[in-house]
């Protein structure tokens, strides 16, 4: 193998040892959107704002599309969590928002991590929650008040 084979295989080692969580931040729930999204960082609270659907567009105007997951699902559960909503509330609540004409639909609820990496990475505005031990290449990550997943003080657990 010539020296740079060996150097090209190092550095592919190496840019896929950075796609790889920390162990401290695997547990922590990361922020994606889709890769085309100028968005870098979001407020706790405007996180909230467009998980409940009270802010529907970026800067910009890109309509928000909500990607979650099924109910029962770990991810699923932490939503409700920060949302403080249990799973009937939930339901409820986004019932409601359409029938009032709030919102155009309910949130996309996919069955899988990878159907929900895929909607972010396909879906223009597309934003989710996901645990960073389950990340893969295709989706932006974005920072919670100034912190990605593993930071000290990261609030997303």
């Amino acid at each position: 193998m010539s020296g740079r084979s060996i150097s090209v295989l190092l550095l592919t080692f190496l840019a896929g040892l950075a796609l790889i969580p920390s162990a401290a931040a695997q547990g922590d729930l990361a922020v994606v959107v889709s890769p085309g999204n100028p968005i870098a960082n979001v407020s706790l609270g405007d996180l909230r704002k467009l998980f409940n659907g009270e802010k529907r567009s970026w800067p910009g105007g890109m309509r928000v599309k909500l990607v979650v997951r099924a109910p029962g699902s770990r991810e699923r559960i932490a939503l409700l969590q920060f949302l403080n909503l249990s799973e009937s509330d939930y339901k409820q609540y986004w019932t409601a928002q359409v029938v009032r004409g709030e919102a155009d639909s309910e949130p996309f609820t996919a069955p899988s991590i990878g159907m929900v990496l895929e909607a972010v990475r396909v879906l223009p505005g597309a934003i989710s929650l996901v645990y960073a031990g389950d990340l893969k290449p295709g989706v932006k990550v974005i920072k919670i008040n100034g912190l990605l997943p593993g930071a000290p003080g990261y609030l997303l657990r």
